[in-house]
């Protein structure tokens, strides 16, 4: 898997390494040795690095100077108060898988039928989704997988307030338990949070170490890292191969000479929503205007390329916990002692704090008919479009956080956190990802976010604010806001936060909220709203009379032997955390290209398809 400089073409390359990536090449390659693959990748490697396979230190990946990650900055939005958001997306291999936070859900099977592409009706998916995961959470669930490379657990251990969340859910705010909510039409009901981590080893179950480097044996199978795919090469409209240069973040000193490498049977585009339109555009397909400003000859006419651009949209609210309670901050606030002795314990039998991610128990919610009038007017004609009549379809994720990332930074005082986040799973907001060029020709992005353009989007984070407040403040281990994280309420407000003694009981009436104090919240939601890091669509799977980019094949509009294959296809928003899709979709493209090239799908020998066993 080194960089050997004598090898100048392969039959597959794939442009970029992420998730789908390592997916496609590592099926393909299981299936057919002998096809000589390459994945070009701009960031390093994750092999049985401790901040990619130790999951509680998933935070480390957002700190400013991380160079796991690509800050992509947006233009400021009115919407948004004037500010620039800041979408980060995964930049190493293994993609998303090795830098997420791992929680583990998948989107309705109805999602998938709405996309309307041949082949991809969640009749056809659903033996995907299975076939890609190790359930262990719970036998004999219909939908879900028991001998696929991606294993599913309840993490190294449980920590403490999950079920005091569950019990004032379930009472309270009067939704039902249960333990699976991830059958594909479940929603509106507590459950438990499964994970992405390995149950026996402890490791984060991620695409790079259980699809592409369990197969090192494999001598056609090359990755190559540190490796910026600018454009791809054409003779006449077929993709022969392409033009990559050093990756300025992680090569900074490498030569930036641009290198051709040829592909003789297909080219890959799989650099996610940002990356694979960047590629696309500056390969001469997209929008006449979009190419001329940027002095690239223009291909194909292809105005789809960068449009759809979506995400889910979320805030993270912090709280005090009790002193007694269970929480990742010792861990994330670095405290030598309580790192030490995890580490040591996860060492021997994979459990403890390291394999945990902070989040055990969630719902998938739905407004009832009390909640819906409370949310005001603004949201009804969005429910009675899309959600009233589909009952499997979330409007947004509740979920606790038990500990505060920022204790990462030191920017937060050392003790017990809870953090409360609600995001929601189908804003009606869209927005776009383009290259441009700066004053001195250097090339950029144009990214507008589109967070919050539709009126209707910012209602379930207003609301989910105040549920949330309700539901942490009825917990035992409840010892307060965070005043700094949360709106500022004016004086005499009875919504003012601070620090509490203990919960409120069970019964207590909610707080009341002014006129004044509901402004307060929709200002603090366009102050602080951020991406999910969940971003999709921009080389949509439509027709290209719809703005579509690539075909149910996958095949790029207009030219031959170029497919595009990561989130970025995704025509349709997800009710879900996108990693699931991800996997699904690099299961899908295997298919496709191998019964393209005549490749039999025969079934893997999944044992050899496991993570290195040793721990770190």
């Amino acid at each position: 898997m080194s960089h050997p400089a004598a090898i100048s073409e392969f039959d597959i390359i794939f442009a970029g390494g992420g998730t789908t990536a390592c997916v496609v090449a590592g099926r393909l390659a299981a299936w057919d040795p002998s096809l000589s693959i390459l994945i070009l990748e701009g960031g390093q490697h994750t092999l049985n690095q401790a901040a990619h396979v130790q999951p509680f230190r998933f935070p480390s990946h957002q700190a400013p100077m991380s160079t796991t990650m690509t800050f992509n900055v947006g233009n400021p939005s009115p919407r948004l108060n004037g500010r620039a958001p800041i979408v980060p997306c995964a930049h190493c291999i293994g993609g998303g898988s090795s830098v997420n936070a791992m929680v583990y859900t998948r989107a309705p099977a109805s999602d998938f039928d709405d996309w309307e592409a041949d082949g991809w009706e969640s009749k056809n998916l659903i033996p995907l989704m299975k076939k890609l995961e190790t359930y262990d959470v719970q036998p004999d669930r219909p939908t879900h997988g028991y001998s696929g490379p991606i294993k599913v657990s309840s993490g190294g251990c449980k920590l403490s307030s999950s079920q005091e969340f569950i019990r004032v859910g379930t009472t309270y705010h009067r939704r039902q338990y249960a333990e699976d909510t991830e059958d594909l039409e479940t929603c509106n009901t507590y459950s438990p949070w499964a994970k992405y981590i390995d149950g026996t080893t402890g490791r984060r179950s991620d695409a790079a170490h259980h699809y592409v480097y369990n197969q090192a044996h494999n001598a056609n199978l090359h990755i190559w890292v540190g490796k910026r795919v600018k454009r791809v090469i054409f003779q006449d409209k077929r993709a022969i191969g392409v033009e990559f240069t050093s990756d300025l973040v992680s090569c900074p000193d490498a030569s930036q000479s641009l290198s051709i490498v040829r592909a003789s049977k297909l080219v890959v585009v799989s650099a996610g929503a940002f990356g694979s339109p960047a590629i696309l555009e500056r390969s001469g397909i997209g929008a006449e205007a979009i190419l001329k400003r940027c002095d690239i000859g223009q291909l194909v006419d292809l105005p789809g390329v960068g449009e759809n651009y979506r995400d889910h949209n979320i805030v993270f609210v912090p709280y005090f916990a009790a002193d007694g309670a269970i929480t990742m901050d010792p861990l994330w606030s670095g405290k030598e002692s309580a790192v030490k002795e995890n580490l040591a314990q996860w060492k021997v039998n994979g459990k403890s704090l390291i394999a945990q991610n902070g989040s055990d128990v969630k719902i998938k919610w739905r407004p009832d008919d009390d909640e819906l009038k409370a949310m005001g007017s603004a949201f009804q004609a969005r429910w009675k479009e899309f959600y009233q009549d589909r009952p499997d379809k979330a409007v947004a994720i509740f979920a606790l956080s038990e500990g505060y990332a920022a204790s990462l930074l030191r920017v937060v005082p050392s003790r017990n956190y809870f953090v409360a986040f609600c995001y929601t799973l189908y804003p009606v907001s869209a927005g776009s990802v383009h290259i441009k060029l700066d004053e001195k020709g250097q090339e950029g992005i144009d990214f507008n976010a589109g967070y919050l353009d539709d009126p209707s989007d910012i209602v379930p984070l207003n609301f989910g604010y105040k549920k949330m407040r309700e539901i942490l403040r009825r917990m035992p281990s409840y010892r307060g806001e965070v005043s700094a994280g949360h709106p500022p309420f004016p004086e005499g407000s009875a919504a003012v936060c601070g620090e509490a003694i203990g919960p409120v009981d069970l019964n207590a009436p909610d707080l009341i909220y002014t006129a004044e104090d509901d402004e307060m919240i929709d200002q603090y939601h366009r102050d602080r709203l951020q991406t999910t890091w969940h971003s999709l669509g921009t080389c949509a799977m439509k027709p290209r009379a719809d703005q579509g980019v690539v075909d149910a094949l996958l095949n790029v509009y207009g030219v031959t032997n170029l497919k595009v294959a990561d989130m970025s296809i995704a025509p349709k928003n997800v009710g879900t955390n996108t990693y699931s899709t991800a996997l699904l979709i690099g299961e899908k493209a295997a298919m496709i290209i191998a019964d393209e090239l005549g490749i039999e799908c025969r079934p893997c020998n999944e044992s050899s398809l496991k993570s290195p066993q040793s721990r770190l």
